[in-house]
């Protein structure tokens, strides 16, 4: 029987469990873009049913026993030796692709001088139309990114280190946070203080700031602060005053997440996690696991909640969303959280990844679970940077033994690691559409690399010392980078 003749029974599925009809019969011969279609008229048949009007083709991913078939099925079965086709149906889960691409930006347009001092951190807002970064010289700038130069408003109240800032997921306000473990709130469009004075609180500095999501609170009143002090603490940012302080932590907070679900996720130097209910303070559970202080956290629904009610795929220009009310932003970023929410299987639920100083990474079901998902172990320096991709498909980790590890965020198994960086990589930040990474490092470049096929796409060069802050712009048009050299570089296509 030639290769050509020889057809396996299929069963297409999505991601959370959901059949695509019944079982198919397909020849091996197939290649994706044969599948696709046959996915894409499995979708369609299934939606006549459910009467849903897109008739738009959507890009897949296939993957079998979360494998990718990067082919076609012939050539899966040949680099599988140990899979004998046996005479049962083969599972195919189909995982929907971003339908916009994003074209990696290649080439410096902009390098603008302002900060007297290192950029310790750099963020774009949730529609990627403005930019705030935050210095060692204790002001928070922002930067106009059609003219490319500095707001002549800027942020001065602090008085020492900015370690953190953080837009709110409406994309009105910024928050940031300095070293005397003061929070200074700031109008994000126009570069002027929100209120008269700094929030005060905190004995230490903050290491950690989180808004509520968008689709909880429409006006994105609250914001959650984690300090070195071991507290965390919630504030009204409308009453300029704190209004819950979580203790419970027996050493300094590094990271927090506040998650869809109304739960903050708190990691720490004392080794652990703690899940906290955010109405009334409790605190739900401790995840213990790793071995060395925790430093980094990030959430499956990590660019859903920061992006809020905006869409990058859709043409809508930006400038419609200010004018939305605050019910109808909700609204939009719920129907946006609930679709990822739902990605993990047909109930829903988050994901949370931890990395620490002892080399590893733990996948967690934070909702429900004190158990990890699983341990993810092959950096040989400690995990400074960790992140979702917007699919929520894939991890990566960024480490100081100079490399990028890939993971799958289904099982927490090792794909791939991308070399290239000659000293520690310092920050990661994924493009929208989940296929392209970019990276900062202490060697003084910005590298792009391409995620499908595991390799690097485009080095960047041009800063004159380390880079700590990078931010690829959630529309995927540029990407922004700052460190030690003091300017900021903007880069585009």
């Amino acid at each position: 029987m030639s290769s050509s003749d020889k057809a396996i029974l299929s069963q297409f599925q999505l991601e959370n469990g959901t059949l695509l009809g019944g079982p198919v019969e397909i020849p091996l011969m197939v290649n994706l873009r044969q599948l696709n279609s046959v996915a894409n008229g499995l979708a369609q048949a299934q939606e006549a049913l459910t009467s849903n009007d897109s008739n738009d083709a959507i890009p897949y991913s296939f993957y079998v026993d979360e494998i990718e078939i990067k082919e076609s099925l012939e050539k899966y079965f040949q680099e599988q030796t140990n899979k004998q086709m046996f005479e049962k149906t083969l599972n195919i889960v189909c995982v929907p692709k971003a339908r916009f691409q994003v074209i990696p930006v290649e080439r410096c347009t902009a390098t603008i001088e302002g900060h007297l001092e290192a950029i310790t951190i750099l963020q774009f807002s949730p529609n990627g139309r403005l930019l705030a970064s935050g210095s060692g010289d204790t002001t928070v700038r922002f930067w106009d990114l059609n003219t490319q130069t500095p707001f002549d408003e800027y942020g001065k109240a602090h008085k020492h280190w900015i370690l953190c800032l953080s837009w709110a997921p409406n994309g009105k306000i910024v928050a940031s946070s300095c070293k005397q473990g003061l929070i200074g709130l700031w109008i994000g469009a126009t570069g002027k203080q929100h209120g008269t004075k700094l929030l005060s609180g905190h004995r230490q500095w903050i290491n950690s700031l989180s808004w509520q999501p968008l689709h909880l609170n429409g006006s994105c009143r609250l914001l959650a602060s984690g300090s070195k002090d071991t507290t965390i603490k919630l504030w009204d940012t409308h009453l300029f005053k704190c209004m819950l302080t979580l203790s419970g932590h027996t050493a300094s907070v590094t990271c927090i997440k506040w998650g869809g679900q109304n739960l903050l996720y708190s990691a720490s130097q004392d080794r652990t996690i703690k899940v906290w209910r955010t109405t009334d303070g409790v605190l739900c559970r401790t995840l213990e696991g790793h071995a060395h202080w925790v430093n980094t956290l990030a959430l499956s629904t990590d660019y859903v909640l920061r992006t809020g009610a905006y869409e990058p795929s859709k043409e809508r220009a930006s400038d419609d969303y200010e004018d939305l009310d605050e019910t109808t932003l909700q609204t939009l970023a719920l129907e946006r959280y609930e679709k990822v929410y739902k990605l993990f299987d047909t109930n829903g639920g988050e994901r949370l990844v931890s990395g620490s100083d002892d080399f590893t990474l733990y996948l967690w079901k934070p909702e429900t679970d004190k158990k990890p998902l699983a341990r993810m172990t092959g950096h040989q320096q400690l995990i400074n940077d960790v992140k979702f991709s917007p699919d929520t498909r894939l991890l990566a980790s960024a480490s100081f033994d100079k490399s990028i590890k890939l993971w799958s965020s289904r099982t927490g198994a090792f794909l791939s690691t991308l070399r290239g960086h000659v000293q520690a990589v310092y920050q990661i930040a994924w493009s929208a559409d989940s296929r392209l990474l970019v990276s900062g490092s202490a060697d003084s470049t910005l590298k792009i690399w391409n995620i499908e096929k595991r390799c690097l796409l485009f080095d960047l060069p041009g800063h004159a010392d380390e880079i700590y802050a990078v931010d690829y712009s959630p529309d995927g048009q540029k990407v922004a980078s700052g460190g030690k050299d003091k300017v900021l570089k903007l880069w585009r296509r």
